[in-house]
């Protein structure tokens, strides 16, 4: 990307209108002047009759979007009073909605890496398209922080506990699981997607991936869908990470392990979020309880202290407080979901 070149390329090609996003260096972390332009250039095409589709990819080679700009958010909570990554959210959470609402087709190229926000402006499209570099991830646990943009629904509706799985661990998994756990809805392979950009711009977004859409590589999750399925279905994490220890399967131990690393205020958050998001049904409520969760994990000192060993020094060696399980407190997990009364989100149709 030159000095000259936006965050967001707009262009029209046919009956398609384009929105790439174009920080390819930063692997294109949204931030709020993006999320900006990506809702100004919706506002406009909802409205104009010669589009029939819209189409969101991302510039560069190695994926479509990482998710949030993650390092500004670590200087709000360090530096500032979080108002400024609050404001951010606060536009992303109602561009989430906005485009699961998208009155024409949204075809969102889940090429390469798709994490976090990425997620958040791909996986609420009505046609979700991945591709044999895809590898998608909702991996907050790790820095400290709670799956949002509508994560923890979208997870909670996965087949039986895989997206309780995944929001646990943050694991990032392929183009096969992708469709599995509903995240995505056609495979179609990267070096025909040329030809389907070009297809979109002549014809409806359905008879183009008619054309381009193959079966998806076999993934790994379905065979561990019998040990996933009973381990995360306990109550507790304590308890998953005691069952997943106990099953016997290596790949049980090991994503035991895993969750060990994470922050575990975090992953304790994250149960009762997706728990919650599973009961409260629409996005719009849980975007409201998202905008709670993320307000309140960004000032625990587990969110900088991850960032820090994540992202900045990348020593991969996160001190996290409290340390344990044990030390982390209904009473702490509860904390999260506190209403934040006049400065509430407001989607849904209530405020809980």
């Amino acid at each position: 990307m030159t000095g000259a070149e936006p965050p967001v390329l707009v262009r029209r090609e046919g009956r398609a209108a384009h929105l790439v996003l174009n920080r390819p260096r930063a692997l294109n972390a949204l931030n709020h002047d993006m999320v900006r332009r990506i809702d100004r250039a919706l506002t406009e095409w909802e409205h104009d009759d010669t589009v029939r589709t819209v189409v969101l990819s991302g510039a560069g080679e190695r994926g479509l979007c990482a998710g949030g700009d993650i390092r500004a958010v670590h200087d709000d909570a360090r530096d500032g009073d979080g108002a400024a990554s609050a404001d951010f959210w606060r536009a992303e959470y109602h561009l989430n909605a906005r485009i699961a609402r998208y009155p024409k087709p949204y075809v969102a190229v889940m090429d390469g890496i798709v994490m976090g926000g990425g997620v958040g402006v791909s996986a609420h499209g009505s046609v979700r398209v991945v591709t044999e570099r895809s590898r998608v991830a909702m991996p907050e646990t790790g820095i400290g922080f709670v799956p949002d943009v509508g994560g923890t629904l979208l997870l909670a509706r996965a087949p039986g506990e895989l997206g309780t799985r995944l929001a646990l661990t943050g694991e990032h998994i392929g183009a096969g699981d992708a469709l599995l756990c509903g995240l995505a809805d056609h495979y179609v392979p990267s070096a025909a997607l040329p030809a389907l950009l070009a297809d979109l711009a002549a014809e409806p977004a359905q008879d183009a991936l008619a054309r381009h859409a193959h079966p998806a590589p076999q993934g790994e999750l379905a065979a561990q869908r019998p040990w996933t399925d009973t381990c995360f279905a306990a109550d507790t994490v304590e308890e998953i990470v005691g069952r997943l220890f106990d099953h016997g399967d290596p790949a049980a131990k090991e994503t035991a392990e895993t969750l060990l690393g994470k922050s575990p205020t975090a992953v304790k958050v994250t149960l009762a979020a997706v728990r919650r998001a599973r009961a409260l049904g629409s996005l719009e409520s849980v975007l409201d309880q998202e905008y709670r969760v993320s307000c309140a994990a960004m000032h625990n000192p587990d969110f900088v202290e991850g960032v820090r060993a994540q992202v900045i020094d990348k020593d991969r060696r996160p001190r996290w407080s409290p340390r344990t399980l044990a030390e982390v407190t209904d009473a702490e997990v509860e904390r999260h979901f506190a209403s934040l009364g006049e400065r509430e989100l407001g989607l849904g149709t209530s405020v809980l």
